[in-house]
């Protein structure tokens, strides 16, 4: 006998959003100990600010004092959920950090605009699951290797010749995500790529994106001895 409707699970409702917050503030809190001070002063910063200058601007004012300390509790309030959202992202990158598709991760999720990329490397080494990735944007071709840099800088270099024959004119830089001292922390990759000087337009990002997919799909050469466009389909039987 079937179960009536009375009896069926209900689906588990979603935490709303100062439930949400609240646990991305004790997950922040768990794995960065500098947060809560930080964050603290991104509300007490703006607060002050908002009731000196009402003490300064409308001392016997006192609805214009009011609003002055809204405004600054507001702000407070305002500035504080953006320390928590970059603190947040930072805990929550440290703890991938390290791992294998680590910087795919990165560019699915964190990629700003102006920057276009795929979360799938280009290269992958299946003994030690080093990985180059590819992206495009302003400032041209970017490869970013994950892992040492000392077995990295091999892939990155064959990367580098083989989009140069079919991109000569175009900048390539190379960014390394690893262990070393002077490596791009996974959370700082963004800016990373946002550093590097404009170069090409928008339109000219799409073409290079295109005339890089020529490459292979998801920048993985071709097997040897197949040719796609020579491919037939299974004939029914």
């Amino acid at each position: 006998m079937a179960r009536s409707d009375s009896t069926a699970p209900k689906p588990q409702k979603e935490p709303g959003r100062l439930k949400q917050m609240y646990q991305v503030f004790q997950m922040t809190r768990r794995y960065d100990n500098l947060a809560i001070w930080y964050m603290l002063l991104a509300f007490l910063a703006p607060t002050a600010a908002g009731v000196v200058l009402g003490l300064l601007l409308s001392p016997d004012n006192v609805i214009g004092l009011v609003l002055y300390i809204i405004a600054g509790l507001l702000g407070g309030v305002l500035v504080f959920l953006i320390v928590l959202g970059r603190r947040a992202e930072k805990a929550a990158y440290s703890q991938i950090a390290g791992q294998a598709g680590a910087v795919g991760a990165v560019l699915k999720s964190s990629l700003r605009r102006g920057w276009t990329a795929s979360e799938m490397p280009v290269v992958v080494s299946p003994k030690t699951q080093d990985a180059v990735y590819r992206a495009v944007g302003r400032g041209g071709v970017a490869l970013i290797g994950e892992g040492p840099r000392s077995r990295t800088q091999h892939m990155l270099d064959e990367q580098r010749r083989a989009v140069a024959r079919i991109l000569p004119n175009v900048p390539i830089n190379f960014v390394y995500v690893g262990p070393d001292p002077e490596s791009t922390p996974l959370h700082k990759l963004p800016g990373k790529l946002n550093s590097f000087k404009a170069v090409l337009r928008k339109p000219e990002i799409l073409a290079v994106s295109n005339r890089l997919n020529s490459l292979g799909k998801n920048g993985l050469p071709i097997p040897k001895g197949m040719d796609p466009l020579k491919a037939r389909a299974p004939r029914p039987r």
